[in-house]
This record gives structure tokens, C-alpha cells and sequence, in this order.
């Protein structure tokens, strides 16, 4: 069986003996990363960000309430939580590091039980919001992302995009005739039939940056990086084909079938690009291959139907 992977915390102190301290206690359980100034610091997150961070108050250059400060503009670092170790020991430097919005505080010498037990602490709340984040962004039923995965996954990949000047791509998939397939079979088997389609849908894709999520309903949608009309309509066509052959099973060991009609877009954004529009596009055609007679993929810039 696999092993566990570790949680990782990068340790920031001027100190090569304080360094090697915290590394002695903590190793055992966790990935450590050092650093022993702001810079430096500020370099490992971005190369290995952590999931804590130990951070000494007095350095030289970049003092720890300096380096809280950079980590706290950053989008990724600073959510990274993080504790405050110091030789310091009146209550304003304390208070000082928790109104920032530290953690918690370590001081030095350090008591091994103690820093065990203030970093088990933040691990288990990083572990814990990970898990609820994680399930918040996945659909129940057929364990793909969810609609709110894709909002967010398509923020970033709409950035990228604009950024390389490269095109993105969207389908748009529906099941045809759902509401038939549930009245004909219940809803159990319309549960089993999304199911199947999801698994088949993330089995044809095959480029890692593809993403698959479900739209809602009977609806799913893919997101398409470095994709262009071309590209979508080939996609699309690929997982039209592919669905009409598949049998979904039942409970008395017979099998059922569905179709899917798709909605392509592609576009290559720009600053003044809609995201909305761009949904708006893939749902506008999905709907054109609806009434084409479904089992279609359907492009959006002519609304012609392709086979």
C-alpha cells in the first residue's frame, strides 16, 4: 500500500542551530524545508509552497513581520497559515504577530512537546479545510468537479489564456432525453446512467489539462485548454461517438442506452473577452444541436451542425 504523504512546513530562521533544532523534532512527521532569510523564504514558497510555515521574527534584510507582510499579497502563499517563532518574550511581539493574523507563536528555547503539538495543531486545520474544500468542489453523484470547480478552474484558465494569447476551448454535453430515460427506468437508474456517463466522458479525455465537470442536471460541461474550433469539434465529435455505443448497465444485468448532444465554443480572449458570452456561446449552439434532432456536435459561430 502506498504511504501517506506527508504534510510539509518550510522553516524560516537565521539561526543555522534553531534550524536544526525544529528540523530534529519535527522531521519524523513531517517534509521540512528551510530557509534562513526573507528572500529565500519568499523563493522556497513559490518552488515548494508549504502547507505551514515557521517564521522567525528577527532577521536580518527582511524582518518575519515583513516577510508575513509579502506572503499576505501573494494569491497562493498567502493563504499558507503560518507560526511565529522568537527569542522575544513580552506580550506585544506576541500580539503583535496575532493581529497580523498569525496562527500562533513559538518562542525559543524551543520545548519539543509543545512545538509538536502547536504544529500538529495547524496541520490538522489545513488538513480539515482541504477536505471540506475538496468535497465542496466535487459533484456528490458522480464524483467529477462540480459546477463551482469549473467557475474557478475557467477564472484561471481565462487568465492563461489571455496571458499566452492562446484559445480555449468548451463543450457543452447534455443527455438526450433524460427525463424519458428517468420516467422509462426511475431515477436509480437515471443516477447510474450519469455515473457512467461521467466515468466515460473522463476516460476519453486525454490531455491533463482537460477538465470535466458536471454542469448540472444531466448537463456536463469540459473545459478545453489550447483548443481551438478545430480542435472542440474533433473533441466533441470523439465523445458523441463514443457515448452512443456504450451500454449502461442495470440492475437485472441488461443494458440501456443514451445519446448526447454537444455545444462547441473556442475562443482566444482577450481583456475585453466575456466569460459569460463564452458560455453563453457553447449553450447557444448545444441547443442548436438539440433542435437539429439531437446525438449532434453543434459549433457556435455558424450554428451548423457537424456529423
Amino acid at each position: 500500500m502506498e504511504a501517506t504523504k506527508k504534510n510539509s512546513l518550510l522553516i524560516v530562521d537565521d539561526d543555522t542551530s534553531n534550524l536544526m533544532t525544529l528540523t530534529h523534532i519535527l522531521q519524523p512527521d513531517y517534509t521540512i524545508y528551510t530557509a534562513k532569510d526573507g528572500a529565500g523564504a519568499l523563493k522556497k514558497v513559490e518552488t515548494h509552497p508549504p502547507d505551514l510555515i515557521l517564521l522567525d521574527i528577527l532577521m536580518p534584510g527582511m524582518n518575519g513581520y515583513e516577510v508575513f507582510a509579502a506572503l499576505q499579497k501573494s494569491d497562493t502563499a498567502g493563504e499558507i497559515p503560518v507560526i511565529f517563532i522568537t527569542g522575544l518574550s513580552n506580550s506585544d511581539a506576541e500580539e503583535k504577530g496575532l493581529a497580523l493574523g498569525a496562527m500562533d507563536y513559538i518562542t525559543k528555547p524551543f520545548n519539543a512537546t509543545i512545538v509538536k503539538l502547536r504544529v500538529q495543531h495547524q496541520i490538522q486545520i489545513v488538513n480539515q479545510l482541504r477536505t471540506i474544500k475538496r468535497l465542496s468542489m466535487h459533484d456528490q453523484l458522480t464524483a467529477i468537479p462540480n459546477r463551482r470547480s469549473f467557475d474557478e478552474r475557467l477564472r484561471m484558465e481565462w487568465a492563461r489564456a489571455i496571458r499566452d494569447n492562446s484559445s480555449l476551448g468548451l463543450l457543452i454535453i447534455d443527455a438526450d432525453k433524460f427525463k424519458d430515460y428517468n420516467d422509462t427506468y426511475g431515477h436509480l437508474q437515471g443516477d447510474v446512467a450519469l455515473q457512467t456517463l461521467a466515468r466515460n466522458f473522463a476516460q476519453l479525455l486525454e490531455r491533463p489539462g482537460d477538465f470535466l465537470a458536471r454542469w448540472g442536471g444531466e448537463e456536463f460541461a469540459v473545459l478545453l485548454p489550447n483548443t481551438d474550433m478545430h480542435g472542440g469539434l474533433y473533441i466533441g465529435e470523439q465523445i458523441r461517438a463514443a457515448i452512443e455505443k456504450v451500454a449502461i448497465p442495470c440492475a437485472d444485468g441488461s443494458g440501456t442506452k443514451l445519446t448526447v448532444s454537444i455545444g462547441v465554443n473556442a475562443h482566444a480572449p482577450t481583456q475585453d473577452s466575456s466569460v459569460d458570452g463564452f458560455i453563453s456561446a457553447a449553450d447557444k449552439a448545444l441547443y442548436a444541436a438539440k433542435r437539429a434532432g439531437r446525438n449532434r456536435v453543434c459549433r457556435y459561430d455558424a450554428l451548423t451542425v457537424e456529423s
